[in-house]
């Protein structure tokens, strides 16, 4: 990943709160995510609710939906930190498939024949889905083909949130003229989630979770939960000063005062605001370009959405 430049406004130091990697292992289970690999079977929700009993936590949610058949990456957000979750669901993802093909036909057709489906497509949800059965514009970002063996097509896809891969088999085999059907389906990224990044099993975080409350252990089940801020590091960044730290926790706007520091993001784009100790202050939308940010000194630079921080207790050190 490229690194981004980042305009300094202000030099400072944060002297409120802890860094992520600091917070306590109880903090990490009401506050952060894990990376599940989801097996066969299963619902999300249904995988979701395993979670949250083996943590003997209130809340736990998901970042989309896979089918029960379909196994892979399922992110899930714990306790406070399932409010991530609605920026996850709009996240890229990134499946393996293997496609059947109904009849035969020759390699040089099949791979011409899926180039036409990279860039954007329309597609119409199938009957039994979780939205309004309407044609709608999704995009195709890569396809590639792994391997053909016979009739079927081992491909990776990289494509926008809510594409169906089983669809997208099914209108594949329709352009080549002779049909073709989803076999075997895995996810294998979710926004900035993927196999590489602690995928566990529920079976490993219910082991972590035994080691941890029963052996005192804490190693194995800090392995397993990732703070929250692990699910916006491919956001673009804001790191604002400690003494915008009371305003924004209680959902103000940011203005370009209280910036130290950011990186060089559109207008338009969604924004993780940062404290100084690169803790998740909010999620939100620039109301101006970085470029713009760093050259003017008043005005309203990013729209508060969503506030993760909660709001300070007792009166902040002055700003270095």
């Amino acid at each position: 990943m490229e690194k981004k430049h980042i305009f300094v406004k202000k030099e400072a130091k944060g002297t409120y709160g802890k860094n992520p990697e600091e917070r306590t292992t109880d903090e990490l289970i009401q506050y952060g995510v894990v990376n599940i690999d989801k097996n066969a079977g299963p619902t999300s929700h249904q995988t979701s609710d395993y979670v949250k009993k083996i943590l003997h936590i209130s809340k736990a949610g998901h970042s989309g939906t896979l089918d029960p058949g379909v196994t892979g990456v399922q992110p899930i957000a714990l306790g406070r930190a399932t409010r991530v979750t609605q920026f996850l669901l709009t996240a890229p993802k990134e499946y393996v498939c293997i496609m059947h093909l109904h009849k035969d036909i020759d390699e040089d057709t099949i791979r011409n024949g899926t180039k036409k489906f990279i860039g954007k497509i329309k597609q119409l949800p199938p009957i039994k889905s979780a939205v309004k059965r309407q044609l709608r514009t999704r995009e195709i970002y890569e396809f590639e083909i792994y391997e053909i063996k016979g009739r079927d097509v081992l491909f990776r896809v990289q494509c926008q949130a809510g594409t169906y891969i089983r669809k997208l088999c099914h209108d594949i085999g329709q352009e080549l003229g002779i049909g073709a059907h989803m076999v075997e389906l895995r996810r294998t990224q979710a926004g900035p989630f993927s196999e590489k990044d602690n995928l566990i099993t529920l079976n490993d975080l219910q082991d972590a979770y035994h080691m941890y409350k029963e052996e005192k252990n804490e190693k194995y089940v800090r392995y397993c939960i990732q703070p929250i801020e692990h699910a916006v590091r491919k956001l673009s960044k804001c790191w604002i000063l400690d003494t915008t730290l009371e305003s924004v926790s209680h959902g103000r706007d940011i203005a370009i005062p209280g910036i130290s520091k950011l990186e060089n993001f559109k207008k338009g784009e969604i924004i993780a605001v940062m404290s100084l100790k690169d803790e998740l202050v909010c999620i939100g939308e620039a109301l101006m370009s970085g470029v713009e940010v760093n050259t003017k000194e008043k005005g309203i630079a990013i729209e508060t959405k969503k506030v993760f921080m909660l709001p300070l207790e007792g009166p902040l050190p002055a700003q270095e």
